[in-house]
């Protein structure tokens, strides 16, 4: 596929209802990654804008929240059966633009409708409580939808990460402003256009880009929105946090994370292997829980780093859209210097490139990379790559692998493998993070929680957890 005038044509705002562009709005170019060539120009959101969406989203609150929840449901249902109709086109553009193979994008296409028709259902199951009291007195616990809810999602899973706040705050009986990334415009309007064309109401799902700071701190300085849900650095996460605090909004964050694995020597060690290949370098390592710091024990270890090294260099990588490639290319090219610097500066400190290790030269790709015996002081160790690098190293007993699985401030996802029974129980109970995978990397479903601890951030998205986040409690006393 290749950019068309049609497809900058399509790179609009959607603001109460309606799809904007040009009219003297600045743009910013959409570049894609497999060339690092331009191929658009997105307009950007102006202050007005902003407003416009903020009045909009003001007068389509209670209208929405005062739908049933079997109203609100029929319309998601609708919105997720048209986005399964369209699962090639909008696949193929978040592929041109992100660069991660075409069958993962078309994935994340099929698990963002996923995502609408789980909250279509699970808005039909929020209740209250009625508490025991004398003859003619009542007490209700009651759940309310909080609001106007502002969205802020990045570029590594663009359509998933934009429906997983928008698909609970309409369920809930919330409108949702979505902040959607400048880098993926074409999947996450396409998106939009679905649930545009479910007859989802005007001013209760809007879509906005442009410069990321204005518009958050434009959005969350207005008392129209009352919830903020983020996924993204760290960084930007506790920018976020304290625009949100002059406000006392209600805030979900996602934020960066730095996964452990643990590798016993019980394991299975060759389907081990294959698993944590296949995943590392998913979407080229570009996931918030991308397993990176791999803690292999030591009976094992030479034979896990040469297993992991073989695998690494038969990674096929090349353009998203080619069927067989297995990796692309990473979507922003600020990447590839900072995992270089990384790289420099292990190897300075006594580790070993054993695969990849350098950018290609074409486009934004970058080889697929394991480094072994990995110094606890790299920079690497301490820092989330977020990129196709795996950081391997030995350790001796399990209290020593604990340990430093917990040793950094980050928390979102941890993983082990072994095949002791009583081991899984510790290592579960052990690991401090929001999510542990044990003998597998499927860690994320509808129905369940999906959030960190620590600096990783706090709340839930997905579950009735992640519903939970965009309805407030209300006590009634009638005496």
């Amino acid at each position: 596929m290749t950019a068309t005038a049609d497809y900058t044509a399509d790179l609009q705002l959607f603001i109460a209802g309606a799809w904007r562009s040009g009219e003297g709005r600045d743009v910013a170019p959409v570049y894609n990654p497999a060339t690092g060539a331009p191929i658009a120009e997105l307009p950007v959101a102006t202050a007005a804008d902003l407003d416009e969406a903020l009045a909009a989203a003001d007068k389509a609150w209670p209208l929405w929240r005062a739908r049933t929840p079997d109203e609100r449901a029929a319309l998601m249902h609708k919105a997720a059966d048209i986005i399964r109709a369209r699962i090639e086109p909008i696949a193929t553009l978040l592929t041109l633009e992100q660069g991660k193979p075409i069958a993962q994008a078309r994935g994340e296409v099929a698990s963002a409708a996923g995502l609408l028709a789980y909250f279509a259902e699970e808005g039909k199951r929020v209740t209250g409580r009625v508490l025991p009291r004398p003859t003619g007195q009542r007490a209700m616990v009651l759940k309310q939808p909080v609001g106007p809810v502002a969205g802020f999602s990045p570029w590594n899973f663009p359509v998933n990460l934009m429906v997983k706040k928008i698909a609970p705050a309409l369920a809930a009986g919330c409108v949702a402003i979505a902040k959607a990334p400048e880098e993926t415009p074409g999947c996450t309007s396409a998106i939009m256009r679905c649930l545009d064309d479910a007859g989802i109401p005007a001013g209760v799902a809007q879509l906005v880009y442009g410069v990321p700071d204005m518009i958050s701190r434009h959005l969350l300085a207005s008392p129209i929105i009352r919830k903020v849900s983020f996924t993204g650095s760290t960084a930007v996460g506790k920018h976020l946090m304290r625009l949100a605090a002059d406000g006392v909004k209600r805030i979900t964050m996602e934020l960066g994370g730095h996964a452990p694995v643990l590798v016993f020597d019980d394991c299975d060690l060759q389907a081990t292997l294959d698993r944590v290949v296949a995943q590392k370098f998913r979407n080229a390592g570009q996931v918030c829980v991308s397993p990176t710091r791999f803690y292999v024990q030591q009976g094992i270890y030479d034979a896990f780093v040469k297993g992991f090294a073989e695998r690494t260099a038969k990674v096929k990588i090349g353009s998203g859209l080619d069927p067989d490639t297995q990796m692309g290319p990473l979507a922003n090219a600020r990447r590839a210097p900072a995992l270089e610097a990384m790289i420099a500066d292990a190897k300075a400190k006594g580790a070993r490139v054993v695969a990849g290790g350098e950018a290609t030269g074409q486009g934004n790709f970058f080889l697929p990379t394991a480094l072994a015996d990995v110094p606890l002081d790299a920079d690497a160790m301490n820092h989330e790559p977020f990129g196709p690098m795996a950081l391997i190293r030995p350790f001796a007993t399990e209290e020593e692998a604990l340990e430093q699985a917990n040793r950094l401030p980050y928390g979102l996802a941890a993983f082990a493998f072994t095949e002791n029974g009583r081991r899984i129980n510790r290592i579960a109970d052990g690991i401090e993070s929001g999510m542990v995978g044990i003998n597998s990397f499927v860690i994320s479903a509808n129905d369940a929680p999906f959030g960190g601890i620590k600096e990783s951030g706090f709340g839930s998205e997905s579950g009735p957890e992640g519903l939970d986040s965009y309805l407030v409690t209300k006590a009634v006393h009638i005496y």
